[in-house]
């Protein structure tokens, strides 16, 4: 996971165009934020632990002027959750200063830490961004071919938005695992994760940053070049079913259209008699709507989110705690006695929907039928989603009826493979389903239990 941004202009407060960006970007992390800006060569970071709006305010932005700016919104993968990990990170190496954010995960972190650390570089973090800043920072090639350089070392999962040299640098991973976009408001140019934070800074979608590619930015314009071959590849497919907003295009295709369909085609694999459908909120509401659509059952609401749960640092009270689901979500009284379709993204833990069949349950429901518009995830990620172990995932050792079991619903179904794949549209050897298959597009380490935070000093007794 994980949002970046970034921008270049000689008009624009950048630091402001960014800020609004990763407000955009607020979903795919919510750990910390920060702001890079170069200006005149000289760079300047802010960042912080909290969301975007909890970190800046008029007095820090206003104290970040310059013409290149990146942002970020952090979720852990790599490192944990405290402020020396959060980015953008500035390394100040012998070739040149560099400022950068990073979505994704590498995989071959461990020698080129330990390569680092021998050569006598301090490192202030435990992430792998520092590592990967490091690389660029330290190699005195011209910036295309140091970035070049610094992506043939890298194995794993990068869309990257650096300041270096004054000039704004993206690069992708060669399988183009996480997404990134470039567009162009007016005469300059923006990158971010994902098209919905052009849309709110009013830029117009250019096209994506191809696999392999670097692309840089300075003032005689946009440039680009293949900086190393592009493999197979390997989109995360889980982008479409979860990660992306609604509103973004991934890949060329639009995300809520792409759900919709998801559940369209989990109302013909999985047709149920029941008396209304209805989402668990966020998530679930594409493809709710879509199973209503196609079963002809009624479309209700039926759970009431608080949209302001969000990140907390109050930590509840005992008895609270024990009531956990209801801090989130809420039952109306109209689906006492009815029959009810309920239909989520996902199943990771098993814990969150055990706890609302429950609920529903609680509430008077006469049958509670989940439906889910994804296959069960039965193998964790390495590329940036902090998914938990295979232990951990509640559908890797049990079989679906177990899994009906285990979270008390009167039936359950997921979506197909194959299902979900000709819901986003897009060609089975383009996209990653490594969560959902075992399969993975690159080499994974030989231990699965590989942690975030192995690199964290042990705790003090």
């Amino acid at each position: 996971m994980c949002g970046v941004f970034g921008v270049h202009s000689l008009e624009r407060d950048v630091a402001r165009l960014t800020y609004f960006g990763l407000f955009a970007l607020q979903h795919r992390g919510q750990e910390s934020a920060g702001i890079a800006v170069s200006e005149r060569g000289r760079v300047t970071a802010v960042r912080e632990m909290g969301l975007v709006p909890q970190v800046f305010d008029e007095e820090k932005l206003s104290a970040l002027p310059g013409e290149v700016a990146i942002g970020h919104t952090r979720y852990s993968t790599t490192g944990g959750a405290r402020w020396a990990n959060a980015q953008p990170v500035v390394f100040h190496g012998s070739a040149r200063t560099v400022a950068l954010c990073h979505n994704g995960n590498l995989v071959n972190l461990e020698p080129l830490r330990d390569e680092l650390v021998a050569a006598g570089v301090r490192l202030a973090s435990t992430s792998d961004t520092e590592v990967m800043t490091a690389l660029l920072a330290r190699d005195p090639a011209p910036l295309p071919e140091a970035v070049a350089a610094t992506m043939r070392r890298l194995d794993g999962a990068y869309s990257v938005v650096a300041i270096a040299d004054g000039v704004l640098v993206a690069f992708r991973d060669p399988l183009g695992i996480r997404p990134l976009t470039l567009g162009q408001v007016g005469d300059d140019w923006v990158i971010a994760s994902e098209t919905c934070a052009l849309d709110l800074v009013g830029a117009d979608v250019v096209r994506d940053v191809a696999p392999g590619e670097v692309v840089w930015i300075d003032e005689d314009g946009c440039h680009s070049a293949q900086a190393v071959p592009r493999g197979r590849g390997a989109a995360c497919i889980f982008e479409h079913v979860y990660f992306a907003r609604p509103d973004s295009i991934l890949d060329g295709t639009g995300v809520h259209a792409g759900r919709v369909r998801m559940g369209e085609r989990l109302a013909e694999e999985a047709p149920v008699d029941a008396d209304l459908v209805m989402p668990v909120p966020d998530g679930g509401t594409p493809a709710a709507i879509g199973f209503a659509k196609r079963s002809g059952i009624p479309f209700e609401e039926g759970l009431i989110r608080n949209r302001y749960v969000g990140r907390t640092f109050i930590e509840p009270d005992q008895e609270l705690r024990r009531q956990g689901i209801r801090l989130k979500f809420n039952p109306l009284a109209e689906i006492a006695g009815r029959r009810i379709v309920a239909v989520d993204d996902s199943i990771v833990r098993g814990s969150t929907t055990r706890a609302l069949v429950e609920m529903l349950f609680g509430a008077g429901a006469a049958e509670v039928h989940v439906r889910v518009s994804s296959p069960p995830v039965v193998s964790p990620c390495f590329y940036g989603i902090d998914m938990a172990d295979e232990d951990e995932l509640a559908a890797a050792h049990r079989s679906v009826e177990e899994m009906r079991e285990h979270i008390g619903a009167t039936s359950l179904h997921y979506l197909s493979v194959d299902g979900m794949q000709w819901a986003t549209g897009l060609a089975e050897e383009s996209v990653c389903r490594a969560c959902f298959t075992r399969s993975y597009p690159t080499r994974v380490p030989e231990d699965r239990l590989v942690a975030k935070h192995r690199f964290e000093a042990p705790a003090r007794a």
